[in-house]
């Protein structure tokens, strides 16, 4: 009721403001004004004959003409103009109570007065509803102009992972086989596919998945898609160290910045692997307040220290990797190339260890 109240005062005020000037009375201003001007010609006649602009006897005509004019504006009577004022007063109270009336009349059964608004949560959800409903009209849209152009290959390559965000997994896999058939063959396109249909198989990488990811990684040995994915294959076989490998090499090779790169990861935590020489609580704690040259100080200091530890120890394979690619981290080639060489001297004598190590060399680059 206070808001309704406010309105009302504030269209009260308005009115007044517009309608207040119709109400006064304006036949003596206009009669005041008139004789004053009367008055001022009079002396300004009296000012020329003064200076010799004009002669006596047009001075003289000139006064008898204001001179009557002026008696004549000073003889109107003054209430002339009453039954005007009364109308402009009567229109004035009539505007004054008639349009909040009207107002009110176009607005009660045209309006909800009584209905509340809507919570934002729900305002909100209905702003969501209709963009997703939008997007599913754009969806429709492409679709049908790709059933009467099954060819467009691009038309596939836009409509495919739209597809696969709305959860049409299925319909993304016959849209990703139709880009590769339409745009070509190409390792993104490869790894595209695997991953909707491990999506569609509710993210297990399937014998038909890991085949895409193969063909993608043959393409391109460097596509972080198809090595994320062979790695998690490796995973659900069974396989943690490999998995762990593949990830490792993954992260080796990858941009700092890299959006993908906290997956991998934690992927790699999950399986028990490290990307550095593991460190205490104590030591991560002390870490962060160092300045950068001394961190890294740390850390090589912990890498020679692990390099001495697989010299007296070399049967470790998850050791000799973490080292090679400690040293592949730090941009020491030589010394990774060196460490590899150690560490196939050190488990040459175990077939199934050797296996391992090459394996894992191989996913970070050092074949020989």
């Amino acid at each position: 009721m206070t808001l309704w109240f406010v309105f009302a005062l504030m269209t009260v005020a308005a009115i007044f403001a517009v309608l207040l000037p119709l109400g006064r009375s304006g036949a003596a201003q206009n009669q005041g004004s008139e004789i004053a001007v009367y008055k001022d010609q009079l002396a300004e006649i009296e000012r020329d004959l003064g200076t010799g602009l004009i002669a006596a006897p047009e001075a003289e005509a000139a006064r008898v003409e204001i001179s009557r004019r002026l008696l004549a504006a000073a003889s109107e009577p003054a209430m002339a103009p009453k039954s005007s004022l009364k109308w402009r007063r009567a229109a004035a109270v009539l505007a004054l109570a008639g349009l909040p009336l009207v107002a009110v009349g176009v607005y009660m059964p045209l309006g909800s007065p009584r209905l509340q608004d809507f919570p934002l949560a729900q305002r909100e959800r209905g702003s969501g509803s209709g963009m997703a409903q939008s997007v599913e009209n754009l969806v429709v849209q492409v679709e049908q102009h790709l059933e009467k152009n099954p060819t467009d290959g691009r038309g596939w390559n836009v409509l495919a992972p739209v597809l696969e965000r709305l959860g049409r997994f299925d319909d993304a896999v016959r849209a990703y086989r139709n880009s590769l058939t339409y745009n070509g063959e190409s390792a993104e396109r490869r790894s595209d596919l695997g991953e909707a249909l491990s999506a569609a198989a509710g993210g297990v990488v399937t014998a038909e998945a890991k085949a895409e990811f193969e063909r993608a990684h043959a393409l391109d040995a460097d596509d972080a898609k198809a090595n994320y994915f062979l790695g998690l294959a490796a995973e659900q076989d069974g396989r943690k160290d490999d998995a762990a490998n593949i990830w490792r090499a993954l992260l080796a090779k990858a941009p700092a910045d890299a959006p993908w790169r906290s997956l991998v990861q934690s992927s790699l935590a999950r399986v028990g692997g490290g990307t550095m020489p593991a460190l205490s609580d104590e030591t991560i704690a002390a870490s962060k307040d160092m300045a950068e040259d001394d961190r890294n100080a740390m850390v090589r200091g912990m890498v020679e220290r692990l390099a001495t530890r697989l010299k007296q120890n070399g049967g470790d394979v998850e050791g000799w990797l973490r080292l090679v690619r400690a040293y592949l981290v730090m941009g020491d080639r030589g010394k990774a190339v060196g460490a590899s060489a150690d560490a196939r001297q050190a488990v040459a004598g175990d077939a199934e260890r050797l296996r391992q190590l090459n394996e894992g060399l191989r996913t970070l680059g050092l074949d020989g």
